[in-house]
This record gives C-alpha cells, structure tokens and sequence, in this order.
C-alpha cells in the first residue's frame, strides 16, 4: 500500500494490470495523473468506459471491432481464399500495416500454453477448425510468434487442419533486412539456412 488513501491505492493496483508495469511504475503514473494532468486521467478513465462498452470481437475472426464484423472480414475486396492466423489483436495489425497480405485473419485466444492452463479449447482451435470449414479458405498462413509456444501453437493448428486438405504455410524466418550476420543471433542464422531458397 502507498499510504492511508484506499482510492490512490486501488488505481496503482488497476495500473498494474498493464503488460511491464510494476508497483513503482504504476505509483508513478498514479501520482503524474492526480498531480499534474487531472484532465488526462479523466480522458482515460472515459475512453476505457468508453472502449469497454462498445469494443467486443468480431463473429469471424475475433478482432476488436465495435460491430458483428469488422472491418476487415467485412471488405468484399479481400481474398477469401486465404486466411492468416495470428495470436493477438496486436500481431493483426502489425501484419495490416506491412500493407502486403490481402487476405483474412482469424485472431486466436493467446497461445498454448499447458503449464498456464491454455489449451486448445482455450485459444478458439474449435471455432477456428468451424470457420476454416465454411469451404471459402484454400490456404491456412500459420503467423503465431516464434516463441516455444507460439511453434508449439503452429504445429497443433497444422495438424487439427490437416485432414481438411489445405495448403498450409508458415511466416518464413531468417535473418532480418539489412543485418550485418556477426551480429545476428546463431539460432536465427541456423534458421534461415534450414529455410533459404533460390536466388
């Protein structure tokens, strides 16, 4: 506790839900807020009322949107052959903003995890498998994180899918544009051996 105001303390707390806030940080916040920009804490506290109240997930491929579909799966112009699954909302629109892939997204529940109790019913896999069966989608582009858990996550959705014959493909690694390779991690040099391809 920061002291005998159970409010501040509640708001630290509440701070502390953000991803790489601890207890310092959040103190900090708090009190920058009740100090020094008291018209910045109430645009906060409205725009989070605001974005709780309208924002749910769309029908087809869970993404944030404040309607049945979004924007996106609601685009006539993209390709519907191809669908992009990605972990997070956030991954999404890293991949929307390269401005290259026009096809779908279907945006997973997280990842597996079965040490944290995240297994496939809890990253959607059943409502993934529901909606690639629509006969729309040829190809399944795998882009969950290169982490343990995010190859682990890839290789189980590829083998759900598999039976369902579609091509099913993997964001490609290697070492990243203009590195120079004696800086560039063993494992990542390793990798983008295993998976060069002609010049």
């Amino acid at each position: 506790m920061h002291g005998d105001i159970a409010s501040i303390d509640a708001l630290i707390d509440a701070l502390r839900a953000l991803p790489g806030v601890g207890p310092k940080s959040a103190a900090r916040m708090a009190y920058h807020l009740l100090q020094h920009d008291r018209p910045g804490a109430a645009r906060l506290a409205d725009a989070l009322r605001g974005v709780l109240a309208a924002v749910r997930r769309c029908s087809l491929c869970n993404a944030f949107t404040e309607d049945d579909l979004c924007s996106t799966c609601a685009d006539p112009r993209r390709d519907r052959r191809q669908l992009c699954i990605v972990e997070s909302p956030a991954d999404r629109s890293a991949l929307e903003q390269t401005l290259s892939y026009r096809g779908l997204y279907f945006v997973l529940m997280g990842r597996l995890s079965p040490l944290d109790g995240i297994g496939p019913k809890e990253i959607g896999l059943d409502k993934l498998v529901q909606r690639v069966g629509d006969g729309e989608v040829d190809e399944i582009i795998l882009a969950t994180n290169f982490t343990n858990e995010g190859e682990a996550t890839a290789h189980v959705i590829a083998e759900t899918l598999r039976p369902l014959d579609l091509r099913i493909t993997r964001l490609a690694r290697g070492v990243p544009a203009g590195a120079e390779l004696e800086y560039v991690d063993l494992g990542t040099i390793a990798r983008a051996l295993v998976d060069r391809r002609g010049a």
